[in-house]
């Protein structure tokens, strides 16, 4: 009997993983979108993050209603109305053109990412069923490493179509008004280019829909959202889960003018961008292929100490080390980073005492909650420049290695073994 739900997870699973490829992808322009709406709205780096920002808020305010959601109306019709949210928000993007100011970009990013709040807290869990419940971990990597391919496309995408229009050229803030409008015209370009590519993706999402419904879990009704406040392991993996993407965002969101400075290696900007996609998000797919393959042969919690304790020490040579040496360190993150977030968000799902809907939407919420890193990143860099701003995401990934040594000591818990006797009864 085994044998036919195998076979009808697989293209289940294939769908799914496309929606990682494309959150990824979309998400990835935010890095690029910083370093351009600093020039085109002569703005600090505090304030530039703020493109980040909005996807922190869109996740902590929609998250938990996300959950709610994905109880009452199954994980394909939540993930279609995860995909509309997005085109939505790209199109108020295009309405910049008309009123060209930062704060309706901001509202159109918003919209964006409240899309991508409800497609991450109905997709990640799905993705951990769709098979054998002891490759779980392999299956949330390896969908992970398609969000990361997503990642690395997205950069190029970014830095080719915004940062590669010459009125980027310099690094000085675009004061003229034609060259803002020629800035912006960039920004709009690569996002009405996304809202084309989302609806194709819905379009295929809707063909499919009938293998992910018979392979996915039935909507239960509304998830009991409480439960996952009492569990210790839901909220420590909430804790980390904020920590890990906000070092990761932080640290992607100012590279490229880490890289540019003059003290480090003085690229241009769109070169920068393209260091960028190659090695540290570059570093974070390759990783996170390895990744998969290595959680097959190795338990998930050691994998993880073993990133977290690397990603500690090249945030340290970052600081220390001369310009070169500290780029190498800070692009050689992005491999560390690779397996973090399937690892921790798999692990707290085994031991979290609560549903799986109700942890999904918790971690989903707690990214959110990793806001807080850039915003000090940002402050870091606008007062000490940014050669210091590693300092942040040690302190982040040193509480990841703390969450994988005491879940190497935590077997996963026991609603995990009850929901599988159900599934045999």
């Amino acid at each position: 009997m085994a044998r036919p739900a195998l076979n009808r997870s697989t293209p289940a699973f294939a769908s799914v993983t496309a929606l990682f490829f494309a959150w990824g992808f979309i998400c990835a322009n935010n890095d690029p979108l910083v370093a351009a709406v600093r020039r085109i709205f002569d703005l600090s780096y505090t304030e530039a993050l703020f493109t980040q920002i909005v996807f922190f808020a869109a996740f902590g305010i929609l998250s938990l209603p996300a959950a709610a959601l994905l109880g009452r109306v199954g994980a394909v019709r939540a993930m279609l109305i995860a995909l509309a949210a997005m085109i939505g928000g790209c199109l108020i993007v295009q309405t910049t053109a008309l009123v060209p100011c930062f704060p309706l970009l901001l509202a159109g990013l918003f919209v964006l990412a409240s899309g991508i709040a409800i497609l991450q807290v109905a997709a990640n869990p799905l993705a951990a069923s769709l098979g054998p419940p002891d490759r779980s971990h392999f299956r949330l990597a390896l969908a992970q490493s398609f969000n990361s391919l997503g990642v690395v496309a997205g950069v190029q995408f970014g830095a080719a179509l915004i940062l590669g229009d010459p009125v980027f050229e310099g690094a000085e803030p675009l004061l003229s008004e034609t060259a803002r409008t020629t800035g912006l015209a960039a920004v709009q370009r690569a996002f009405l280019t996304i809202a084309a590519l989302v609806l194709i993706l819905m379009a295929l999402l809707w063909v499919v829909r009938r293998p992910i419904e018979q392979a996915s879990p039935r909507a239960t009704g509304a998830a009991n959202i409480g439960q996952a406040f009492r569990s210790r392991w839901a909220l420590f993996g909430a804790v980390t889960i904020a920590l890990y993407v906000g070092a990761e965002v932080a640290i992607g969101s100012t590279m490229i003018g880490f890289l540019a400075d003059p003290r480090t290696l003085g690229l241009s900007m769109d070169r920068a961008g393209a260091w960028l996609a190659t090695f540290y998000w570059g570093g974070a797919l390759v990783g996170r292929f390895l990744g998969s393959w290595l959680l097959t042969r190795i338990a998930a919690p050691h994998l993880l100490r073993a990133a977290a304790v690397s990603a500690v020490l090249l945030c340290a040579a970052a600081l220390l080390a001369p310009g070169p040496v500290a780029a190498r360190c800070a692009l050689a993150i992005g491999l560390c980073n690779a397996i973090m977030f399937p690892t921790i968000f798999s692990l707290t799902l085994e031991r979290s005492t609560a549903s799986a809907e109700a942890t999904s939407g918790l971690l989903c919420v707690a990214i959110s909650g990793g806001a807080i890193v850039p915003l000090l990143v940002g402050q870091v860099a606008d007062r000490a420049g940014l050669g210091w701003i590693f300092v942040v995401p040690l302190a982040a990934y040193s509480v990841i290695a703390a969450f994988a040594a005491l879940a190497m000591r935590r077997l996963p818990r026991a609603p995990r073994s009850r929901a599988a006797r159900r599934t045999r009864a």
